[in-house]
């Protein structure tokens, strides 16, 4: 089954490097994927938008996904899968974004809020700490949340990924 896919300023990870790759072969971006969509990509985002007909937003949806890539419907890679030699945790996770009502759109570290990030007690899961979530991908411990123990708080880029992302229980890995 397909799946939406949403590329905006400030995403990360493989539908953001899949739209690069189409943007490349198409002549709208230079260099190489890299799976961060910056202002860069979000210009050729535009300028493919543009001639194409299309809302010029420089926000890849399943429009201008489609569009994009010949008709095809976006298909992410299988849930990733952790194999390395992280040390395992058992964590209750919740999700947060800059959009929620009351929270700042910048981490305990002074970094956005973004995918990518994690909240965390730091006498558990110290700052700094590099973690993969499965079904997430990794992500880096960056800010405090309001919690004690094995709980941490999953940055989402919109209020709505949070919601869907809900309250789990999660077996993490810690990579470093």
């Amino acid at each position: 089954m397909a799946a939406s896919i949403l590329v905006k300023e400030g995403s990360r990870g493989h539908a953001v490097e899949t739209v690069q790759n189409l943007l490349i072969e198409q002549g709208y971006l230079t260099g190489a994927a890299d799976g961060v969509c910056g202002p860069q990509t979000v210009e050729a985002i535009k300028k493919f938008q543009e001639a194409n007909g299309l809302e010029v937003d420089g926000i890849c949806g399943d429009g201008t996904y489609s569009a994009l890539s010949g008709g095809a419907s976006y298909e992410p890679p299988a849930i990733e899968s952790y194999s390395g030699n992280g040390r395992t945790v058992y964590v209750s996770a919740t999700a947060y974004s800059s959009q929620d009502p009351g929270l700042s759109a910048y981490t305990a570290s002074g970094t956005k809020v973004r995918r990518g990030v994690i909240a965390v007690d730091p006498n558990t899961i110290p700052l700094g700490t590099r973690v993969f979530i499965p079904g997430y991908g990794e992500a880096v411990a960056e800010d405090i949340g309001g919690f004690r123990g094995n709980h941490i708080d999953i940055a989402f880029d919109t209020h709505g990924e949070a919601i869907i992302f809900g309250r789990q229980n999660l077996e993490i890995y810690i990579l470093d």
